[in-house]
């Protein structure tokens, strides 16, 4: 596999100017950095593509469309913007490129992430600060690996430790005026069961290379990432590249249990250097690309869902179970999550929602479609009839209709000590992931008044998050109580622009790494600002800068995330492990040259 960039038509990149006219601007072919002016339109359309099933769990598209009248071509629809290729860096990039495409290359790349998949890093719910836990020193040895394995990086960038195990690297650029670039990744993975063990193919901590995949627990997430970041830049420096723009590397080593000591240290040291809206980018883990119905459809993601968990905790009198009463707290508690799953959110896709942007994009750029559905959603710009049939033939694709609103989901219940003995307490925890449109407030007051009549029914005096609800007139047979579980609620995060140079250039540069890496020219991806419907470290960087992005250029084969992430048998192919190491490499080279922003 080579880099040879080929000789590219340009692309045309249309924006909206009014809602009377459109004007149509060709962006000069190739594409440099310097040719990204961020548009100046207003009010103009977030484009989107839809990949209906990559990653129902966190890799799935939103882009938000302003607009409610008539449009009229696909590229009103969903603008492109063309491949990005370094321009003042060309030779090196080409160089890199054919490094990069050599079986000697790749068996370094396998032994990078192999050796880090064999230093096993878990991260667990709810540990005691560093320095408490024991647990947390498994991250020692990780740190002394990283030593050894990339020498250029550890000697040449500022190495910061915040909290012990969060990871700061800072590689200073010449130009002081210009914002760094960060980019994210963590250290950590999801535990192994121990019950699992002998179901994986190699055992998880092997980092095996079978010479097609490399196998073990985070040997996609997110090790992939961390070690295709460090890879870039340790291939960079051998290079003896210098970098203009500052670059900021920040490894947390808990998203896996929310980042609480890992991210959120290392997000408050940030903020306390380099102050607020400090960077001109940020990215963290996230979409990646695949085909689907017959087109290349790539995803940063540029925004995340809220999160909420709602406890519901019943009390009532205790007793000896022989002399029952009518209903048992379990009993209660039970009837009221009946309640929640009878009355689940019913989302309808809407105009100024994020994934109806998705759908446009589906329309626009998809070539194996049902027409209807083409049809009805180049309509629905204007047709409210049309959108309700767009939105009956999508949500015919299993969970596509979660992906557009707030969700809910029974995951936790406790209740009772003994068999004999009446329960005084039980609970259970509904999570919710809360659309980009709604709010933390809106969630809660729905929970708040969905249980009311049965409070009334049940005699008990009710309290919802902090604010008494109903009182008995008499004296009541128990309470219902509702509260943020564990005092994590995270709101909706704030949608990135797309419409501005940060995300235009990284846009092209993952049509760039794409062609180049398959030795082909031409235009054959399909960006698409993508949702996180989980939470990535991202949750504490919100200050730093508002093109936050979460993508590192996975390849989704077969549609959303692959075998074994989070569960038995995770693996990635080693051909896309390189892949991301070009990425990043390509990313870091055309924000170094970029001069509009």
């Amino acid at each position: 596999m080579s880099w040879e960039s080929p000789t590219l038509q340009a692309l045309q990149q249309t924006s909206m100017t009014s809602n009377k006219e459109t004007k149509e601007h060709l962006l000069p072919s190739p594409v440099s950095p310097r040719a990204l002016a961020a548009p100046r339109s207003t009010k103009r359309k977030w484009a989107f593509a839809g990949l209906l099933t990559l990653g129902l769990v966190c890799r799935t598209l939103n882009i938000v469309d302003r607009w409610t009248y008539r449009h009229s071509s696909d590229a009103e629809l969903c603008p492109q913007v063309g491949p990005v290729y370094p321009t003042k860096s060309a030779e090196l990039w080409k160089s890199l490129g054919k490094t990069y495409g050599t079986n000697e290359f790749l068996l370094r790349a396998v032994d990078w992430l192999g050796g880090a998949v064999r230093v096993p890093t878990e991260s667990y719910d709810k540990m005691a600060p560093v320095g408490e836990d024991p647990r947390w020193e498994a991250f020692g040895p990780f740190h002394d690996y990283l030593l050894q394995a990339f020498p250029l990086v550890h000697t040449t960038l500022t190495l910061t430790k915040v909290n012990t195990y969060g990871l700061l690297f800072e590689w200073k650029g010449t130009n002081d005026t210009a914002k760094p670039l960060l980019l994210l990744a963590h250290q950590d993975v999801v535990p192994v069961d121990p019950t699992t063990a002998g179901e994986w193919t190699h055992p998880p901590y092997s980092g095996h290379f079978d010479g097609e995949r490399i196998w073990g627990r985070g040997s996609f997430d997110d090790k992939s990432g961390l070690i295709g970041i460090l890879s870039s830049v340790e291939s960079l420096l051998e290079a003896n590249f210098t970098p203009t723009r500052t670059i900021v590397l920040s490894f947390g080593f808990d998203e896996e249990a929310s980042g609480l000591h890992g991210a959120q240290k290392l997000s408050e040291y940030i903020v306390s250097k380099f102050g607020e809206n400090a960077f001109a980018l940020l990215i963290d883990e996230g979409g990646g690309y695949q085909d689907k119905a017959g087109s290349v459809f790539a995803v940063p993601a540029i925004a995340e869902k809220g999160y909420l968990d709602t406890r519901v905790t019943v009390a009532s009198p205790g007793g000896h179970s022989s002399v029952p009463p009518p209903h048992t707290s379990i009993g209660i508690l039970a009837r009221l999550l009946v309640e929640f799953e009878a009355h689940p959110f019913h989302s309808h896709l809407e105009r100024a929602t994020p994934v109806y942007g998705m759908a446009q994009c589906i329309g626009a750029h998809a070539k194996d479609i049902d027409p209807k559905l083409r049809k009805a959603l180049k309509k629905s710009t204007h047709s409210n009839r049309a959108l309700r049939e767009a939105e009956k033939i999508l949500f015919q694709e299993p969970g596509f209709e979660s992906l557009v609103g707030t969700t809910q989901a029974i995951d936790l219940i406790q209740g009772g000590v003994k068999t004999n003995a009446l329960p005084e307490e039980a609970w259970a925890v509904v999570n919710h992931r809360i659309a980009t449109q709604s709010s933390i407030e809106a969630v809660q007051e729905r929970d708040t008044d969905l249980l009311k009549h049965l409070a009334h029914k049940f005699n008990l005096s009710y309290t919802a998050f902090g604010a008494s609800v109903t009182a008995q007139d008499g004296p009541a047979y128990g309470t219902l109580e509702l509260a943020d579980a564990w005092g994590a609620a995270l709101a909706p995060a704030p949608v990135t622009p797309t419409d501005q140079a940060p995300f235009l250039l990284l846009s092209g540069t993952i049509k760039a790494t794409y062609n180049a890496y398959r030795g082909i020219e031409g235009d054959n991806v399909v960006v698409s600002p993508g949702i996180m419907s989980g939470n990535t470290d991202t949750r504490y960087y919100w200050q730093l800068t508002e093109h936050i992005i979460r993508y590192n250029h996975n390849n989704a084969f077969g549609g959303g995330l692959p075998p074994g992430v989070h569960t038995v048998n995770e693996y990635v192919y080693a051909k896309d492990f390189v892949e991301i190491i070009s990425f990043f490499t390509t990313l870091i080279l055309n924000v170094d040259e970029a001069t509009d922003f």
